[in-house]
Formats: C-alpha cells, structure tokens, sequence
C-alpha cells in the first residue's frame, strides 16, 4: 500500500483537494449572490464549527480502517458496504460535469495566451467546449494513473505552490485598482440584516463543505495514505485556513477589478467567463492578468478533480484486483462518457431538458443534494456504527468537540439545508 511520501505531501494534496473553483469561482460569485460581508459570518461559522470536525472524522477513518471508501463503510459494518459504492457514484457524477468547466478555464488559458477576447457565448456556441473537456479528463486520469507518489504527489507539489504564488501575484495587482477600496467593504463589511434569510445559511453551509471537500469521502481517501504519527488536528487546521486564505484572496482579486470598471458583483456563474474578461481587456496589463487569473482557475481545479477522481479509482482497484493505471484510464473514459451531455449543453448542441442545460441539472440535483447524502452517509455511518474509543483515540487532541459535532450536529445541519432548499 502506497503512502504519502511525508506530512508536507499529505498537506500539500489535501489543500490540492479542499482548493478548487469553489474557492475562486464559486466562493465569489456565491458571496455576491448573497449580499457580499453578510455572507461570511455563517460561512466562518460552518467552515470551522461544523466542516472542520467532518474533515477530522474523515481523516481519522481513513487511518483508522485502513481503506478506501468502500472498504471503510463495508470495515463499519459488512451491510454498509454499499453505501460506500453510493458515495462513489455521487462523486464520479459530481466529477463528470465539474471537468467541464475545469475545461473552459483551460480554453480561457489559451484565449488569453494568444490574446483573444472570445466572448462565453460565442465559445459556447461551437464544440470547442467538448475538446477541452475531454482533454482536461484524459490529464486528470493520466495524473492518478501514476499513483500518490509520482502521479497526486507530483501534480500538487508543482500546481499548489504555482497557484498561490498566482493568487498572491494577482491580489497585489488588484491592490493598486481604484475598486480596492469598494472590493474590501464589499466583501468585510456585513449587512446582518440579511442573516434572517435561511437561504443564505443553506448557501454558506454548502459553500463550506464543497469547498473544503469533506463529506466526499477525498479525505477518508487520503487518510489511508496517511502515516501514524502525524496529528489529525493540527493538519486539519493548516488545511482549512490555506483553504479559507485561498477564498478571500480570490474575493480580493476578483472585487476590486469588479468595482474599478462598474461590473455587477451579483453577476453568479458569468462572473469569471463572461464579465471579468471584459474588464482584463481594457485594463493596464490585463493580457498578463487574464493569463494568471484561468491558469490559477485550471490548476485549482485539476487538482480538485484529481481528488475526486482517485475515490473511485482507491476503491474500484482494491474491489476488483484490477492494476490502478487500467481503473484510472477506465474511469476516465466512465467520467467523459457520463460527463459529455454536461459538455454538449454548453456547446452549439445545447442540450436541454425541458428548457434547463444537463450541466445544470446536474449542478442543482447531485450538486446539491449529493453533498447532502454523502455527508450524511459519512457522519451517521462512522459515528453512530464505529467504535467511538478507537475513533477518538485517532483523532487525538480536539475529539471531545468534533465527535459529537459529527455525530449530532452535522446530520442536522445536512436535514436543515436540505428541508430549506424543499421549502424555498
């Protein structure tokens, strides 16, 4: 069994997996979407009073069991073996639309190379978008193909390192804007008479867990790689603050260029494709920036799917006995056939059902409601069945808060988010 090659490397790929578009792309545009500063305080609360405990329980399973998903809900108990082959399947289909759009931001890596202002809409009224999907699998599936060592290890140790030096880079040009100054209250100054909106609690509850990829099982995943020794708590910390830093570095690039050329903040999705390339064409250096910004973007999300893809190869490889590089290329081949109607509803296919585009469907049914099963799943099965002495004895310092929080509160949470998207 293959194991990381030292703490750092486990850090280093656990921020890979935690660090993705959610944190750039999403965290923004959802922060936008939810009346800019307000929308922090249930995110810091559900970032550390709920996401971190998750992650901490992850990790100790994995460690713990010694297995990958699968195993480790069949280790729980025989019966609940299936239901690691569910988290599976919500993760490989979660994984299939999401390397659409790690696609897009490589073709924005080469527009903006070559210098071409291609509008989102013009890009996807082609079947450009299919290509760079399919490329973006294939890097994904070679990388994990490699295994933790020389493929996960590898990849992050180079991409991790590459995107903050970017996103550090991109803040310190986006200091010098005029919208600086309207970027920072925009995103530190609360409004808390929006905090009644139960809506943007269910917002800040999922932003927090898709961004830091728990309740996904990467992290029981990567805890099976993980040596005795290393302390679950304080990784956790060094990871959910890198994540975290990562988010609002992203709000301050991405702000100030906002409110410099009178962009609208609320602007969602479009907010990296469609309105930021507006601005980075007309503003001093936005060639250069352009650049920096979707190679940020591209290497953020190869490695979050590189994370995802390595859940189904783990358990698949140690099910059927079958050599990790024939998983990762077989699954690869599942991820863009499963993913290729996502690709083809933003292309000149346009792919609908009943007027809405698959790649949204899929973001709103197993988007939304996957991470809600899968948490669930996860924080039931390995607090409630699992051997509570063994398990607090993994986690070491910091248990007696975040076994109950796994196994009470976040359960809870999870209903609670999922009976506001049903009534709202």
């Amino acid at each position: 069994m293959e194991r990381w090659s030292s703490r750092t490397a486990f850090i280093l790929a656990s921020v890979g997996s935690a660090v993705g578009i959610g944190n750039i792309w999403r965290f923004s545009s959802v922060v936008g979407q939810n009346g800019g500063g307000a929308y922090l305080v249930p995110y810091l609360m559900a970032v550390f009073a709920f996401a971190l405990p998750l992650m901490m329980l992850e990790l100790a399973v994995g460690r713990r069991l010694r297995g990958d998903v699968v195993t480790a809900f069949g280790r729980a108990r025989p019966r609940f073996r299936p239901l690691g082959w569910v988290v599976c399947a919500v993760v490989f289909s979660i994984l299939s639309y999401y390397l659409v759009v790690t696609g897009w931001t490589l073709a924005y890596v080469g527009f903006s190379i070559a210098g071409e202002g291609v509008e989102f809409a013009d890009f996807t009224s082609t079947y450009s978008p299919i290509g760079y999907f399919i490329i973006s699998a294939l890097v994904m599936g070679a990388i994990v193909s490699l295994g933790i060592k020389d493929g996960i290890e590898r990849a992050t140790k180079l991409l991790i390192p590459f995107s903050f030096l970017l996103l550090l880079g991109l803040a310190a040009f986006s200091s010098t804007l005029e919208g600086f100054g309207a970027g920072w209250r925009y995103l530190f100054t609360p409004d808390f008479s929006v905090l009644a909106d139960p809506l943007l609690w269910a917002a800040a509850f999922g932003q927090a867990f898709f961004s830091l990829s728990v309740g996904y099982g990467i992290l029981l995943t990567y805890g099976d790689y993980l040596d005795e020794g290393i302390g679950i708590l304080n990784s956790s910390l060094i990871i959910t603050f890198a994540d975290l830093a990562v988010a609002i570095l992203a709000g301050l690039v991405i702000f100030p260029v906002v409110f410099t050329y009178g962009l609208e903040p609320a602007a969602g999705a479009e907010l990296a494709f469609s309105t930021l390339p507006r601005a980075f064409e007309v503003m001093p250096y936005g060639s250069a920036f352009a650049v920096a910004f979707f190679a940020l973007l591209f290497s953020a999300a190869m490695t979050s799917a590189v994370s995802m893809l390595e859940v189904g190869a783990a358990s698949v490889a140690a099910a059927t006995g079958i050599s990790r590089r024939r998983v990762s290329f077989a699954l690869t081949a599942g991820t863009i056939a499963l993913g290729l109607p996502s690709a083809l509803s933003y292309s000149s296919a346009a792919l609908e059902v009943g007027g809405v585009r698959v790649l949204d469907i899929m973001d709103d049914t197993v988007g939304g409601l996957g991470l809600v099963l899968t948490a669930t799943l996860i924080a039931v099965t390995f607090t409630w069945f699992m051997d509570g002495r063994a398990l607090a004895e993994e986690m070491g310092r910091g248990r007696r808060l975040a076994l109950p929080i796994a196994k009470y509160a976040v359960p809870a949470v999870m209903a609670m988010t999922l009976l506001a998207r049903a009534l709202l």
